[in-house]
């Protein structure tokens, strides 16, 4: 491991077709509140990681935000509180962070310092997949074909798994094949073309948090 990557002990989970993800911090040396708070957590000092992204974190550096979130909603270095974490999250996901766009959906469909909401959840997994997040692509592939949630659409799954595909999720071209062999050539089709109009697509615009 390098010191551009940091593991947390924080599990995140979405019921079964999710399963479990690994939160990572991703780091940027991008000014020393936020480099010493890597520092310290590295050292496994989260107390003072805990301050000093916080300082951060107020100045706006995404990174940062997204790192509190996580100190937040596995109480390390701070009393455990998953509306920080949503508060925070939320703030990161804003600024375009892709995982912080990921954590923000599962909050959303978990209802973890938020009201249950599955339609921002599904808004915020398909923003974090066109950003190239791959377990997001993958999740909604998952959702859509097995109807958790939300109204099973074999197109629309077939659609996320190949976008899973594309972002590089390691299982997913098992579950595009999966899902292929419930699908007629009709569907096989539209899905194809979905796809294909996504990637021509211009951005979306960013959901409500």
């Amino acid at each position: 491991m390098t010191r551009k990557e940091i593991v947390i002990s924080g599990i995140r989970s979405y019921g079964p077709i999710i399963g479990a993800v690994i939160i990572m911090f991703w780091i940027t040396r991008s000014n020393a509140d936020y480099e010493d708070g890597v520092n310290a957590a590295f050292d496994g000092d989260f107390a003072t990681a805990f301050r000093e992204f916080s300082a951060a974190a107020e100045e706006g550096l995404d990174l940062a935000q997204y790192n509190l979130a996580i100190l937040y909603f596995t109480g390390q270095g701070v009393d455990q509180d998953f509306t920080q974490a949503f508060n925070w999250t939320a703030a990161a996901a804003r600024q375009g962070h892709v995982n912080a766009q990921f954590n923000l959906g599962s909050l959303y469909l978990d209802g973890q310092g938020v009201a249950s909401d599955v339609d921002k959840g599904l808004a915020w997994f398909d923003q974090a997949a066109r950003g190239g997040h791959a377990q997001a692509a993958y999740a909604l592939a998952a959702m859509y074909q097995e109807g958790d949630a939300i109204a099973q659409d074999l197109i629309q799954a077939h659609a996320w798994a190949n976008e899973a595909v594309n972002n590089g999720h390691e299982q997913g071209s098992e579950l595009l094949r999966s899902i292929e062999g419930d699908m007629d050539a009709a569907q096989l089709s539209q899905a194809r073309r979905l796809f294909a109009q996504w990637q021509i697509q211009p951005a979306l615009g960013l959901p409500e948090p």
